[in-house]
């Protein structure tokens, strides 16, 4: 017994680096396809869901999600959201009503699975694998009659077929790490200065970029998603200028030292 607890410690420690390694951009060609439809996709009821659940931390300037109350109520309304979106063939949209389609779905999917799992203290508790770290390879939804992972979304279609960084502020993981979940549902007529308001409030936050020792500590989202930022230091912190405050813009251009990165992984849960 003891060898057999030996051998899976051991064995849980040599595949941290690959569990925390994040996925690669792997196009998946079925899924880029697009018409010039002014067709509009309905999110109302996962605004509804946000309404009633995502409650604004002031003192933390954290918007945290109400899971308890969520549970025991707002279980039917992200179902029927998600039921909805189930029955649509996104293609049959133009780009920017599929884009928020997307991550309308990654956003209540991930929801609707802490909320099956509740109570627990962290996403990366929900994997189905024995060694999983996180559900995200874990098929979650079919579309088209296709299966789909978290994963899927989040890396085979949204980031190779928009291959725009700020997908990282609107796609939300169910962590205080992560950026913000958002108080609006993301829309095709609103999709970039969402996309820009999301990217200014995530860098302005403590736990996109902060200062530890006069040392520079960003989100490990600028260290997972290098390739996506520019794949240098110096591209990252010019994409992280271009959105910071004016004091903030100010010690960026300024800092010469080196990039340590953090990320915090507990439930992003209001109590």
């Amino acid at each position: 017994m003891f060898t057999i607890r030996l051998l899976i410690t051991l064995l849980s420690f040599w595949l941290i680096p690959i569990v925390y390694a994040a996925p690669k951009a792997d196009y998946w060609a079925y899924w880029d396809k697009a018409t010039q439809s002014s067709s509009k996709i309905d999110h109302q009821l996962w605004q509804n869901f946000l309404d009633q659940y995502l409650v604004l931390d002031k003192e933390k300037n954290i918007y945290l999600l109400n899971y308890q109350a969520a549970a025991k109520q707002g279980s039917l309304l992200l179902t029927d959201y998600i039921n909805q979106l189930k029955r649509i063939d996104p293609r049959q949209y133009n780009l920017n009503e599929q884009f928020a389609y997307w991550v309308n779905l990654y956003n209540a999917l991930t929801v609707q699975l802490v909320l099956k799992h509740y109570p627990v203290t962290s996403i990366t508790k929900l994997g189905e694998g024995f060694f999983s770290f996180g559900p995200w390879d874990d098929p979650i939804v079919t579309i088209t009659n296709q299966s789909l992972t978290l994963n899927d979304i989040e890396h085979r279609i949204l980031r190779p077929i928009w291959q725009d960084p700020r997908i990282h502020y609107v796609v939300n993981c169910a962590s205080i790490g992560c950026p913000d979940l958002q108080p609006k549902a993301l829309t095709a007529k609103l999709i970039e200065p969402q996309l820009e308001a999301a990217a200014k409030r995530f860098i302005n936050q403590p736990k996109g970029v902060s200062w530890q020792r006069e040392e520079l500590v960003l989100s490990k989202i600028y260290d997972w998603y290098n390739d996506d930022f520019g794949r240098s230091e110096a591209k990252i912190i010019a994409h992280l200028i271009r959105y910071a405050e004016k004091d903030l813009g100010t010690q960026l251009r300024q800092y010469q030292g080196d990039i340590s990165y953090q990320y915090d992984w507990q439930l992003n849960e209001h109590h």
